[in-house]
Formats: C-alpha cells, structure tokens, sequence
C-alpha cells in the first residue's frame, strides 16, 4: 500500500510588494518619529532650560489630554469619520465633576458620574451618526455647541475651585523618582488597549476595510453601524476621563474649560500619519504626532516666541503633512501606471514576417 503525500504547494508571489526594511522605515510614522528626535536634539542643544526636569513633566501634564483623547480619535478618523466634540465633552464632564463634589458627593462617584456622562455624550454622537445616519461632520459641529452650551448654562460665568486636596495632589503628582506624571500611566494601559484593538485584532482590521469602503466593508459582513456607534462611545469615555483630568490640574471647574482642544487633538492625529480620508494610519505615529506638537511648542515658548506664532508654525506642519501625503499617493499612482504600461508593452505579442 503506498502512503501518498501532498506536495507543499509552490508560493509563486512575492510574501509582501516591498521588502521589510521599506515597510518599517520608509514609513510617515518613522518620519514623524525621526522629526521628533530631531527636534528633540535640537532644542536640547539650543535651548536654554530645555533638559530640566520640570520642562519634562509640563509637557507632559499639558498634553495628557490631547494623548488621551487622540486615542479613540485615530480609531475614528481612520474609518474616515472624526469628532470634533470631544473638547465640549471635556468641558460637560469638568463642570459635572464640580457641581457634583459642591453638591457633597465623594469625588471618586462624582468623577464617575462625570465619565457617564461623557459616555452618554459620545453616545448619542454616535446614535446621530450611525442610526440617524447624519454626517459625522455636521453632527459633531452641532453637538459641539450643544454640550458646551450646557456645560456654560450649569455654572454660567462662575468656577467651582474647591476639590479634595488628596485628588489635586494626585494628578500633579510625578511617578516617584522620575519627572514624568502619574497621568502617564492610564494613558500608557489605554494606548496599550488601543493599539492591540487596532493593530491585532478582527475589530482593527474591520476599521480599516470601513475606512477604504466601507460599502465593501458591509458586504464582507462587518456591521459598519455598531462599529461606528462604539467608537463614539470610546471617544466620549475617554473624554469624560479627561475631563475629570483637566479639572483636577487646574483645580478649576467652568464650562470653557478646553476650549479648541478638538483642534489640536486633530492636528496630531492627522501629523502622526493618519489619513483624513481614512482607510490608514498607526497609534505609534499619531503618539509621535502629539509628542512633537507639544515638544516643539514647549522649545518655542522657552525661546520666548509668542503663542500666536507658535500657532501658525502648528499650523503650517499640518498643512505639509497633509500635502506631502497627496504628493506622496500621487506620485505612487504614477510610477505603478509607469509601471505597468511597461509591463504591458513588454507582454504585447510581437508581429512576425
């Protein structure tokens, strides 16, 4: 009796289109990164005070936020959606936290009480969105306005001050023996949570195809809806959190409280290398992004350059990051068209005599 055996079929394609060392380095996020440590250099070298540990742990305690927040902003923006919401949810969450502590309740039910609430919030974004089926443009311009109209119309021009001092203490507190923040730890278990939901699970791929079609998408079985709906829900979460954050550093409590922070959260997400017209990006980037808008703006107010033109130059590196990603896609579509016309003439049958 002959034992009969399957040949190992025969792979006749290349594993990956480009070689590995092309797929990790010649990355946006490896760039940004690169940026980073340049900048990073540079202002060590020419700025005077940058090395000093408490530069390190400002920059940190100001953009805890924007970390935070970009989180659940990535995931959103890459299934070519976004929220521009989640500053008016911080301010809801940090007046909430005020009166709820006034009021006499513990501040660990109140800073709870606070995060449902922005839960909630995010929550009916994305019934708007995915149920009603509103722009997620429109619908979070609109929600903007409203959540920071209840949040100004609870306290009116007042602040609440007056929190535990144990709490305050806590979240300007540095982890011992270090001048990094305690914030940076939730913010490094959410980046890990994130960043596996992202890039190591079915739900992260699903992302992605929603983000290329999400008509496709639909088709392959991927419920685009509740996807969608979840990711709102992550993002009012996680700006509840925030919130109760914001409001514990600056022991204040007042319906402006973040104003405009939904424009730079979207700056970094977009620097960091994902695409406004989703379907790409990486949380390893979009960290980056953060890192450097806040590192640059830090060296440039130790240089005692003025907030305004901190702004624009903020503004001028989205723009190029922007623009050299269209270039880039641009340029990429030409040399594979290049490509295979050439491949076609190459394959055409010659004409005998």
């Amino acid at each position: 009796m002959t034992a009969l055996t399957e040949a190992a079929p025969t792979r006749v394609y290349s594993a990956h289109a480009r070689p590995a060392w092309r797929r990790v380095l010649l990355t946006r996020e490896t760039a940004i990164i690169v940026i980073l440590l340049l900048v990073v250099f540079v202002s060590l070298a020419t700025v005077r005070n940058f090395d000093s540990p408490l530069t390190v742990t400002y920059l940190l305690r100001d953009i805890a936020p924007i970390l935070l927040i970009a989180l659940p902003m990535t995931l959103i923006i890459i299934t070519e959606e976004i929220d521009l919401s989640v500053a008016s949810i911080v301010g809801l969450s940090s007046v909430t936290t005020g009166i709820l502590t006034q009021a006499g309740l513990p501040f660990p039910v109140a800073a709870f009480v606070a995060i449902v609430v922005g839960t909630i919030a995010g929550a009916f974004n994305g019934f708007l969105v995915t149920v009603v089926g509103l722009p997620s443009l429109a619908v979070t311009i609109g929600t903007l306005a409203l959540f920071r109209g209840i949040a100004v119309g609870l306290l009116g021009t007042t602040a609440i001050t007056d929190f535990p001092e144990e709490w305050t203490d806590l979240a300007k507190a540095n982890i011992p023996g270090t001048p990094v923040p305690v914030i940076m730890i939730p913010f490094l278990v959410l980046a890990i949570v994130f960043a596996v939901l992202l890039h190591f699970t079915p739900f992260g791929r699903s992302l992605y195809a929603i983000g290329l079609n999400k008509e496709a998408a639909a088709f392959s079985g991927i419920d685009v809806g509740r996807t969608k709906f979840l990711l709102f829900v992550f993002s009012g979460a996680v700006s509840g959190f925030a919130g109760v954050y914001f409001t514990l550093l600056y022991s204040n409590a007042r319906g402006d409280n973040a104003m405009g922070l939904e424009l730079q959260v979207i700056a970094a997400v977009l620097l960091g290398g994902v695409s406004i017209f989703g379907g790409r990006g990486a949380l390893h980037g979009v960290i980056a992004g953060v890192l450097l808008i806040g590192t640059l703006g830090s060296a440039l107010r130790l240089a005692g350059i003025t907030s305004d033109i901190i702004n624009v130059i903020t503004g001028v590196l989205l723009i190029l990051s922007v623009v050299s990603a269209s270039l880039l896609a641009w340029l990429q579509a030409r040399r594979a068209s290049a490509i295979g016309k050439k491949k076609g003439r190459a394959d055409a049958p010659t004409g005998g005599s």
